[in-house]
């Protein structure tokens, strides 16, 4: 199994996505990694040669640059070429922590999508109290949505689900204002429709105060509802955590309580690391691409690099094709 990785996207880039490829690539004997990118800095870091080779580029996307015009002029940028890869069958997947938007694009004009997607969903896994976790899609590929494409996002994610996370019959539910089936706007109305008829194990609409008490394996969502969400927890999350710290160093003796719970604190803290759980997976293209979080560390590439494998081994992408197929001819019956 070969996966193409920009090592220089990302903010800790190369070092940290060079430590999770050494990482993973001792866990799993399966894999070959190719690294893409400045060849001077990436060996820097890079102690363990053995299934992991190099494509230099010394041409970046930065975070900065607007996606669709970068993807289309920096055509040796280590992020185009990872995905590249990809399109001439070098390698099976793609993985990034750099531009969100450029990711999106190369995974769209370079990878391109599957026949019957009309628009590819990021979908990342997001942390519940019961560890278990819910994929959330859309979180920001397309801001808008037709009740068609929440529909294909359902029947994706709970591929992704059964097949990656080993979740049995997956619950899907429809990220709405209430739980009651005729509450939302003309979005959400006609995607009820078309998801209760659906080969899926709908279990209807999910308000979004429930999520975090994982009321659903798989949520779908609007990418610009999605986004508000995803942005919502991540910063509430990070709140609560500067809000606890300001209280247990406000005085000598929550010093002292602080110092005996620190581990409990720490466990608390990769609980809520949505990280953890792997990358955003940009689904409905042709092959997996997978989008890593921007402060990834080593840890987080490794879990983006396991994820990616389990996406390819277990055959996801061509599951999705089958079942989009399936979709689009019971459709025209």
């Amino acid at each position: 199994m070969k996966i193409a990785i920009d090592a220089m996207g990302g903010d800790h880039a190369p070092k940290e996505i060079v430590n999770g490829v050494m990482k993973a690539v001792e866990a799993f004997p399966d894999i070959h990694i190719t690294l893409v990118g400045d060849e001077t800095e990436i060996n820097k870091y890079l102690t363990n040669h053995e299934r992991i080779t190099i494509l230099h580029t010394t041409e970046v996307i930065l975070g900065t640059d607007e996606p669709v015009r970068a993807v289309r002029r920096k055509k040796t940028a280590s992020m185009v070429l990872a995905a590249q890869q990809v399109a001439d069958g070098t390698a099976d997947a793609c993985i990034s922590a750099g531009n969100t938007g450029a990711l999106m694009a190369a995974g769209l004009f370079v990878v391109g999508r599957i026949n019957g997607i009309d628009r590819p969903a990021l979908s990342p896994t997001l942390p519940t109290i019961g560890g278990e976790g819910f994929l959330l899609l859309d979180v920001g590929a397309n801001v808008d949505a037709k009740p068609e494409h929440l529909l294909q996002y359902a029947i994706m994610g709970s591929i992704y689900c059964e097949k990656v996370r080993g979740v049995t019959k997956p619950r899907v539910g429809l990220l709405n204002i209430g739980a009651e089936e005729k509450k939302g706007n003309e979005l959400t109305k006609q995607a009820f429709e078309l998801l209760k008829n659906a080969n899926i194990n709908f279990i209807g609409n999910v308000e979004a105060r429930d999520l975090l008490d994982g009321v659903a394996d798989v949520v779908v969502t609007d990418g610009f509802t999605g986004n508000m969400v995803l942005k919502t927890i991540e910063g509430t999350a990070l709140s609560m955590f500067k809000m606890l710290k300001s209280s247990l160093m406000s005085s000598l003796k929550s010093k002292l309580a602080a110092s005996v719970l620190k581990p409990e604190f720490a466990a608390l803290k990769n609980t809520m690391d949505y990280s953890e759980y792997g990358g955003a997976g940009l689904f409905g293209l042709k092959a997996p691409v997978i989008k890593a979080h921007g402060s990834s560390n080593g840890q987080s590439i490794f879990s983006a690099i396991r994820q990616t494998r389990e996406m390819v081994e277990k055959d996801v992408v061509g599951l999705i094709t089958m079942s989009i197929a399936e979709e689009t001819s019971n459709k025209d019956l």
